[in-house]
């Protein structure tokens, strides 16, 4: 049986698919919090995010009868909260002011301390860089897109990309060891 049965969500979207506002009041309500976990990361604070998910949300109702029956519902919803994370951030003049930047000469991993510190202080650390950084480093770490991938969402080349990953790395590895001095100094 289908996740979707088990847990009601069927006859949700096929209210959604109606255009009925109690079952789009309900699709929210289930996956509000699962949209928010996506988007806080690519926006610069909490009224962002919300606004990108309520993009997010209008887009799944706009496009509900779209939804493959057959599929789970989560990881189509999760597209298409990703794509509008990123088609915000694309259009920002911050983004594209950033992403001007020198192409970075590589930098070492060195120790995996990230085992020491809590996702939230993780998470907090990574909403903390820029625009720029932050958008690469979610969609190739956490979301798994490719470099070309990214640079054709972002209309940056793939060495940009690459760059700033390295960047980005290199500022979380130095707030990680910032954070575990000031912690255990």
């Amino acid at each position: 049986m289908h996740a979707e049965a088990k847990s009601g969500l069927l006859p949700v979207i096929m209210g959604c698919r109606k255009r009925k506002r109690g079952s789009q009041h309900e699709l929210y309500k289930r996956f509000y919090a699962y949209g928010m976990s996506i988007t806080i990361r690519y926006a610069d604070d909490e009224d962002e995010a919300i606004q990108i998910l309520n993009d997010g949300f209008m887009k799944v109702f706009r496009h509900i009868k779209k939804f493959d029956m057959e599929k789970p519902f989560k990881p189509w919803f999760r597209k298409i909260v990703v794509n509008t994370a990123i088609n915000h951030v694309r259009k920002q003049d911050k983004f594209k002011r950033e992403v001007q930047m020198d192409e970075a000469q590589g930098i070492s991993t060195g120790e995996d301390i990230l085992s020491r510190i809590s996702y939230l202080e993780l998470m907090a650390m990574v909403q903390s860089l820029t625009t720029a950084y932050r958008t690469v480093f979610n969609m190739y770490v956490i979301d798994g897109f490719k470099h070309e991938e990214i640079a054709q969402a972002l209309g940056i080349s793939v060495g940009t990309s690459k760059s700033n990953l390295s960047k980005a790395r290199g500022k979380l590895r130095e707030m990680i060891q910032q954070n575990l001095n000031t912690r255990y100094a």
